[in-house]
């Protein structure tokens, strides 16, 4: 099912994966040169995704009824200036400014990008296409981050940006050689396609993906200090733990696209009770280093089983305005992205050790957890059995 275009979109996905997620390997690094502390430092993570929320809505109005090609070259223009800037930046402000610059192009992309992949295929396999563009993210996670956290503590944190601006230009480059031009941006008017985005049945999975966010970010921004602190693991033995992350992200994304073609409720439902029980158990093995790098997979993989089934289940929810519902549900999960890095950096400030972190993520999945199942009306066995041209209509609802 790898065809070259969604190759295209997979190395595209791995460049903006990487610069999301490689700050969170040289926080230590970042609050050190520009004289801030810790949980500051995580801010910028907060940061980037805050500029994902805000840029979601205004760039899909902006790129609504562009030809997809010229938006996702567009959008890669932005992400590459954006990294110079976090590259060149004199100052924490600069940089945290440089960051939401970049993300003003993550939601809008992976939304069209996520719309353009299942369009490509068979109606039966659309959640794996949508999972394939997302192994870029979580491969940038396999090898972007472990690389760019190596190489930022060796040659500088800075080093780290510039080697995304790289990634970033050869991803624009298959953009422009593979995605086929002649595919159209949205014909609806921009009013009609926002009434869609108010019916429950899309409101749905956006909420459930944001507090998916939240519990991962909620450890996931801290994962270095506390694999430093708790587990007591050198830095050379936090890349290769992250290393693991990545490789459990990369399984459970491709599982996740998989199961959720066969079923997509009962897939989120089984992703957010194994997460309960792995984020405690993580709590429990903290200090010893083999339990919690098995843990980590597992935690990874569960994590990212639910990226493609919540994306694929907000686009057949919103039939009528499926490149906003996917960008909005970009924005919804990023908004999560700034909310768990938040509240943990709350609860470290408030006290809380690095030990205990992942109970706060236990917590949060058990609440997504709860909202699916007390929310399996009506709308969601629609969109689990994928009748989304019942969907469209608001008598439906």
């Amino acid at each position: 099912m790898l065809s070259l275009p969604i190759l295209a979109l997979a190395i595209a996905s791995f460049g903006i994966g990487t610069t999301e997620f490689v700050i969170m390997g040289l926080l230590p690094n970042v609050a050190h040169d520009l004289n801030v502390t810790v949980p500051m430092a995580g801010y910028l993570v907060s940061g980037y995704a805050l500029g994902v929320v805000v840029g979601a809505p205004l760039v899909a109005m902006a790129t609504s009824r562009m030809p997809r090609k010229t938006a996702l070259l567009s959008l890669m223009a932005i992400f590459i200036i954006g990294n110079i800037g976090c590259a060149l930046a004199p100052n924490y402000n600069f940089l945290l400014a440089a960051r939401v610059v970049t993300a003003f192009a993550h939601g809008a992309f992976f939304g069209i990008g996520a719309v353009v992949a299942r369009d490509l295929v068979a109606r039966e396999q659309r959640a794996q296409a949508v999972a394939l563009m997302f192994t870029g993210l979580t491969l940038a996670n396999v090898l972007g981050v472990p690389l760019g956290t190596a190489l930022g503590q060796a040659a500088g944190w800075r080093m780290a940006f510039w080697a995304v601006v790289l990634i970033g230009a050869g991803a624009m480059a298959a953009i422009w050689a593979f995605i086929p031009s002649g595919i159209p941006g949205s014909r609806n008017r921009l009013a009609q396609e926002f009434r869609t985005m108010g019916r429950w049945s899309v409101l749905l999975p956006m909420l459930v993906s944001t507090i998916a966010a939240i519990s991962l970010f909620s450890v996931f921004t801290y994962i270095t200090p506390y694999l430093e602190q708790v587990t007591g693991l050198s830095p050379r033995s936090v890349t290769a733990a992250l290393l693991t992350i990545g490789l459990g992200l990369t399984a459970g994304n491709l599982i996740g696209g998989r199961l959720a073609d066969r079923s997509l409720i009962k897939t989120v439902i089984g992703s957010f009770t194994g997460l309960v029980f792995i984020l405690a158990l993580m709590w429990l093995v903290g200090a010893n280093e083999p339990a919690v790098i098995a843990v980590l997979a597992v935690w990874g993989a569960l994590a990212f089983a639910l990226v493609s089934p919540l994306q694929t289940w907000v686009v057949e929810a919103a039939s009528g305005a499926p490149n906003l519902a996917s960008t909005l549900n970009q924005g919804a999960f990023n908004l999560g992205n700034a909310l768990g890095a938040g509240l943990g950096g709350a609860a470290l400030t408030a006290g809380m050790s690095y030990a205990r972190l992942p109970l706060v993520g236990a917590g949060i999945a058990a609440l997504g957890l709860a909202l699916v199942v007390a929310s399996r009306t009506r709308p969601a066995q629609l969109a689990e059995e994928q009748v989304s041209p019942c969907l469209a209509c608001p008598s439906c609802d």
